[in-house]
Parts: C-alpha cells; structure tokens; sequence
C-alpha cells in the first residue's frame, strides 16, 4: 500500500504543531498576569528558587502543634480559588500554603517539568522555616506529580494525590494513540518512577467518572504505591467536581488522624 505524499505531509505537519504547542497544553493556566490585589484568603508570600525565579504563594499560618499543607494545584487553576479550603483548615487550627507555579500567575518565568519540581523543592523549603511541625503534601492533577516528587525529595509526614496520574506520558499516549507520544514528550512527568521513595503515609483521592485523568491511571499509581497507602474513590464525581464537603471532611480526617486514615464511608 502506497501512502499518498499529502498524507505524510499533513501527518509530519501534525507531528510538529504537537510538538511545538504541548506545553500551552499541559500548562493553560500559565500566563504573566499579576495576582489579584486583594487575595479571598492567606498572605500573599514571594518564594525564591534556586534557579532564581520568584513564586507567588498564598499562606495561611498554623496553630503550634497543628500540621501544614503545601498545595500543588492542577493546571489551569489558581492559588485565589481556594479560600473555602484554607477557612476549613484554619477552623482546625492547620496552615496552608498554595503556590504559583513558574510562569503561573504572580510568578517569573516558564513552566516545564524541571521547573515545576524545582518549585516544590523550593515551597518546602520555605514553608520549613516557618514551621515546626509537620508538613503534608497535597498534589491534585498536574499537582501530584510535583507532590510525589517533592514528597520523594523531602521529609514530608504524610501525602495526598487527587486525581492522580501514573505519569503524563502515560496520558498523552492514551489520549493521542497516533503519535509518537514517547519521542516527542518534553515534561513526563513520570511519578511511577518515584513513586517508591514516598514511605509516608498516603491518601489518593478519585473520581470514578474522571474522563481527564481516568481511574485507571489514579489506580496503576496506587497500585504501586508502598505501604502505608489507602484511596477514595467518589462514585458521581469527576475530575473538576472533587471539591465539596466530604473531600474536605475526608482530608481533615486524615490530617487528624493517629494513623493517617480515613473511614472508607465517611460522610
């Protein structure tokens, strides 16, 4: 079978707009807007990395004694959005601190893998030094692979992964079945490889009917995952409709618990 030139050549053509444009894909939140004036919660804090660009975060201080949670957001949101999550924390007496990532709204520069797990090494860091207590690392979506690293990288007490991914190479190869994904992919984003240095307790969180990251990916992660470990899965929820009262009360729960638990028909 001979394959018309045309059809090559549009194929090539796609090949290299794909290639060209996978990080506006991945990253469609990044953008060099400022951070609103008067954040919905939190402190707003400029974190340093090592590689010398500025983070915007937001930050809520804990309680002595209570932990704090270090969020790494998904792709296309922002640290603003999340003054319900804060509230709920404050009211138990848990900090928070949100970042921006690189090129992400308030912060320099532009995201790429490298960059993004640089930031998270960075976020700890500094939430290190204005904490004595624990630090829980929360990662939702893009989110969890800078968490697994991060958690992998430092002695982070406990992690939490919604909507987790085992890798984005993974997903861009489900998602674009006709591509060369494995040649072509900049920021892989291979949590599956780290995943075995994360000894902490662990809580993944997924929604059964997630057409963005499916189950199956969240599963193969946890799947893998070393002990301690236990997942939730939210029979009606999606992957942008995680975020309601039981999720909240489910990792409250598990932040308060002795043993990093959570009832599986917690309410």
């Amino acid at each position: 079978m001979v394959i018309p030139l045309a059809v090559v050549s549009a194929y090539i053509s796609l090949v290299g707009l794909m290639y060209l444009s996978q990080r506006a894909i991945l990253y469609p939140g990044a953008s060099a807007a400022a951070p609103p004036e008067h954040a919905s919660w939190g402190e707003n804090v400029s974190i340093r990395t090592p590689d010398g660009e500025t983070l915007h975060g937001l930050y809520s201080q804990g309680e002595p004694g209570q932990p704090s949670v270090l969020f790494f957001l998904g792709n296309a949101d922002r640290v603003s959005n999340y003054g319900f999550f804060a509230q709920a924390l404050a009211a138990r007496g848990i900090g928070l601190l949100a970042i921006s990532y690189r090129g992400y709204p308030g912060s320099t520069g532009t995201p790429s893998e490298d960059g993004l797990l640089t930031d998270g090494i960075a976020a700890y860091d500094w939430l290190s030094t204005r904490s004595d207590d624990e630090i829980v690392v929360l990662g939702q979506s893009l989110g969890s692979g800078v968490a697994v690293n991060t958690a992998g990288e430092r002695p982070a007490f406990a992690v939490i992964l919604v909507s987790a991914f085992q890798s984005v190479l993974s997903l861009a190869q489900a998602h674009y079945p006709f591509l060369p994904v494995a040649l072509l992919i900049k920021d892989p984003f291979r949590s599956d490889l780290r995943m075995a240095k994360l000894k902490q307790p662990k809580l993944f969180i997924h929604g059964r009917r997630d057409a963005i990251i499916p189950l199956s990916s969240g599963e193969a992660l946890y799947q893998i995952a070393p002990e301690p470990k236990q997942m939730l899965v939210y029979d009606g929820s999606g992957h942008n409709d995680l975020w309601d009262v039981r999720m909240i009360g489910d990792i409250i729960r598990f932040l308060e618990s002795p043993n990093r638990s959570v009832s599986l028909h917690s309410p």
